[in-house]
């Protein structure tokens, strides 16, 4: 009976689903730098969500959000498109360091910004999701200097994905 009990208890773990594994998009051991001149006021207004980081055959469609500088952070409202779940981003968002806000208990980083505001590389130093923001329609210069600063910050720039 014990030798039975045992194989059924062995096919029983086999069958119990686990949980799947976090999406990393971006190597653990790689550096990554957020963008110290990073100017928090400059950052008003609506953003468009050109590009994300997205697990292989996710359909998550492009987000946007509402961007309003406050006196210690950013206040967000808008749905972005993070690791392939589109999620609802609401409230104030502290300045943690240089280049660098807390949302929901996570740190965002923006990692490079162009000289002009228009668009915005945002990671995170777990690498579970990152995206890419713009103020309209995203030329292909800045699209491309985006993604060098991505893999340069460690990520997979495979898994990045226009919307």
């Amino acid at each position: 009976m014990s030798r039975l009990s045992l194989a059924f208890a062995l096919v029983l773990a086999a069958c119990v689903a686990r949980a799947p594994a976090p999406t990393a998009f971006r190597a653990a051991e790689a550096p990554i730098w957020s963008a110290a001149a990073f100017q928090p006021a400059q950052v008003a207004g609506t953003w468009r969500q050109v590009a994300t980081f997205q697990p292989e055959g996710s359909a998550c469609g492009a987000g946007s959000v509402t961007i309003t500088p406050e006196t210690v952070g950013l206040r967000l409202d808008g749905t972005l498109c993070l690791a392939g779940t589109a999620q609802k981003v609401s409230g104030l968002a502290p300045v943690t360091g240089p280049g660098r806000i807390r949302v929901g208990g996570e740190e965002w980083w923006i990692l490079w910004v162009d000289t002009g505001y228009r668009t915005l590389a945002i990671g995170t130093p777990s690498g579970r999701f990152g995206m890419l923001l713009d103020r309209g329609a995203i030329p292909a210069d800045r699209l491309q200097a985006a993604r060098e600063i991505f893999d340069f910050n460690g990520y997979r720039t495979t898994a990045l994905t226009a919307l």
